[in-house]
């Protein structure tokens, strides 16, 4: 057999043993997995409408609630879901310690966390918690945003008393005097505020990290045409609350079982205007990450700054549609 034609036997031998692996990526798997939150508003829409089985009518798709950072990001990891959505710099801590994850679109952002007292507590300041109980959800935003807030007032993590409660009972924590303060999450802490009088004692924008979606780089490598096709229905499902306002606060009150006005708190405190990840929301996460360092939330000698880095992935939201 002469040479060329052993070459060109060769690579169609080779095309034919790759065929399978190259049909597989372009695929959608059979079921695909996503949580769902009051935190993430929009979520709720792209659930209520179904407009992700209708991008994807070959996959089984499947919800799971989630109550914090903490559960989406469980879920993540141990296969539960293959979308979560967490606030980023929780991504950020659950990537630090090992997590191969991956952050892909800005589901919101908001100042949906704050220090938060009783209608009647004494306190002014976060320098008068010193020596008190705070309710917060350890692996979460507003447990971060508590640690930020601490060490801003010249005090440390052990200056206070963390009482680990998910964010449902942290609020009742607090309301029944259980708790000195605690750090709430909307919607519950909107709730709190109407229905109980609740007080905002320390609020930040700045230290409330963005919302982000994120998957598994092994899902990102085998999937990538099905993520770009799940936020494609993101996408519609974010444009339609923007331009339903007022339908979207009815549809939020009606999912979480809270009143319209509480719905409508939560969403005045709520910005969807920028769903693409970009190069300030890598420079934000990382100024925001030493609290992760001070205060040993990571393994030592990470390197949070490329941590960062290889979390935060820019290239899906190129690939999107303009609403």
């Amino acid at each position: 057999m002469k040479p060329f034609t052993q070459r060109l036997l060769g690579a169609c031998a080779l095309a034919l043993c790759l065929q399978p692996q190259a049909f597989a990526a372009d695929t959608d798997p059979a079921q695909v997995n996503l949580d769902y939150a009051y935190y993430s508003p929009v979520s709720l829409v792209l659930k209520h409408f179904g407009w992700l089985e209708q991008a994807l009518p070959q996959s089984k798709v499947g919800w799971v609630l989630s109550q914090g950072s903490n559960r989406s990001l469980e879920y993540l990891n141990s296969g539960g879901v293959d979308f979560a959505s967490s606030a980023s710099l929780s991504a950020v801590l659950s990537r630090a310690n090992g997590s191969p994850i991956k952050s892909v679109y800005v589901y919101s952002r908001a100042e949906w966390t704050a220090l938060v007292v009783r209608k009647d507590s004494p306190f002014k300041s976060v320098t008068d918690l010193k020596g008190k109980k705070i309710a917060a959800t350890k692996g979460t935003d507003p447990y971060l945003f508590t640690l930020r807030s601490l060490q801003q007032a010249g005090l440390k993590k052990d200056d206070v008393e963390l009482v680990h409660l998910q964010h449902p009972d942290g609020r009742t924590a607090l309301e029944k005097g259980d708790v000195d303060a605690w750090a709430g999450l909307d919607p519950h802490m909107a709730a709190s505020e109407i229905q109980a009088g609740s007080r905002l004692l320390y609020r930040n924008k700045d230290f409330n990290s963005y919302g982000v979606v994120s998957v598994t780089e092994k899902f990102a490598k085998e999937h990538p045409q099905t993520i770009t096709k799940v936020l494609g229905a993101y996408e519609k499902a974010r444009d339609w609350a923007v331009k339903h306002p007022d339908e979207f606060a009815k549809l939020l009150a009606d999912e979480s079982g809270l009143p319209l006005e509480v719905a409508k708190l939560q969403l005045s405190r709520t910005d969807l205007s920028t769903p693409l990840l970009n190069a300030k929301d890598v420079q934000s996460s990382k100024a925001a990450a030493p609290i992760l360092v001070s205060e040993e939330l990571v393994r030592k000698g990470v390197n949070v700054d490329q941590v960062i880095d290889q979390l935060i992935d820019t290239s899906f939201g190129q690939t999107l549609p303009k609403q």
